[in-house]
């Protein structure tokens, strides 16, 4: 856990909260690497806000925060924020880290799915690797533009769909061998570009996504769970989280996001289907089936064998 002080707030963009964090007294900040993430502690909820600066030697972490009326509350606390307010988090952690393997790198970008893009752009800069970003906004919401056109050499930026979508193939059409291609924004918008991917040919190894957070789920039905570990066997009702019930028959599990995206609550499988709801694991280890997280995904039969 760290305590961080808000030293500075920038709301120029309508519905875009931007805060700049620091140690209480100043002090260097853990580094990360691009694409990381920060656990913020807003009031109950537990969220996962991209850091966009740079992660080498932070004295200041910094987030962008769009508000969300509809949410779990955690923007809106974001936005109540003030200089000079203490938050806690946990220190950052990434599943979006550019690969360094890549030949280039392709960054598509919608809305408040710039945050992490930004972070790339200031690594590829400073390692001088090959980047190019696409970035489609409404208008007058466009958030980092300045950042965006300081950091990167080729960049598109758009606010109209259409124009948007016909350069996404044309880039995904003309990218050289060994490309990467990273894309953050709403589960909507990914799942089209993915989908665009995958018909020019792109394998799945070369495409990575970044998610703010799990979409709405259905409140699943009924399974049992037994613990290998203690004999246990007992039932997750529909509507309660795998989590809820393993802390309620007494088993600790590690836990910040609750939404599938940090990555903490992973628990072992050793038995029966997962249905992986979660935003953290690759397709290896789905495929793998041997691990879950339980915070958001369920079992897909009647039951589920677990060493927590």
């Amino acid at each position: 856990m760290i305590d961080l002080e808000v030293v500075a707030v920038d709301d120029r963009i309508p519905g875009i909260r931007s805060l700049t964090l620091a140690r209480p007294g100043g002090g260097p900040l853990p580094p990360f690497v691009p694409g990381s993430h920060l656990v913020v502690e807003c009031g109950p909820a537990h969220n996962a806000y991209s850091l966009t600066g740079d992660g080498a030697g932070p004295l200041t972490y910094s987030v962008s925060v769009l508000s969300r009326p509809d949410g779990s509350g955690g923007s809106r606390w974001i936005h109540e924020r003030r200089v000079g307010d203490v938050v806690a988090a946990h220190g950052p952690r990434s599943a979006f880290a550019p690969v360094l393997s890549a030949t280039r790198h392709l960054l598509v970008a919608a809305g408040i799915g710039i945050t992490p893009m930004v972070s790339h752009l200031r690594s590829a800069r400073r390692w001088h690797r090959q980047v190019e970003l696409l970035y489609v906004h409404r208008r007058g919401r466009g958030a980092h533009l300045d950042d965006v056109e300081a950091l990167a050499e080729s960049a598109s930026i758009f606010t109209d769909r259409e124009s948007f979508t016909a350069a996404v193939d044309d880039a995904l059409g003309r990218q050289p061998l060994g490309t990467h291609l990273y894309l953050c924004g709403p589960t909507a918008f990914m799942a089209e570009v993915t989908a665009r991917a995958t018909a020019w040919g792109w394998p799945s190894s070369r495409v990575h996504v970044e998610h703010f957070g799990t979409d709405a789920f259905d409140p699943g039905e009924p399974f049992d769970v037994h613990l290998t570990s203690t004999g246990q066997t007992f039932t997750v009702d529909s509507g309660v989280s795998l989590l809820e019930a393993l802390l309620a028959h007494g088993v600790d599990v590690p836990n910040l996001c609750r939404r599938g995206v940090c990555g903490e609550c992973r628990v072992e499988v050793t038995g029966g289907e997962v249905s992986h709801r979660d935003l953290f694991l690759g397709e290896r280890d789905r495929a793998a089936g041997d691990s879950m997280m339980c915070c958001v995904s369920r079992a897909a039969g009647a039951l589920l064998e677990l060493t927590p």
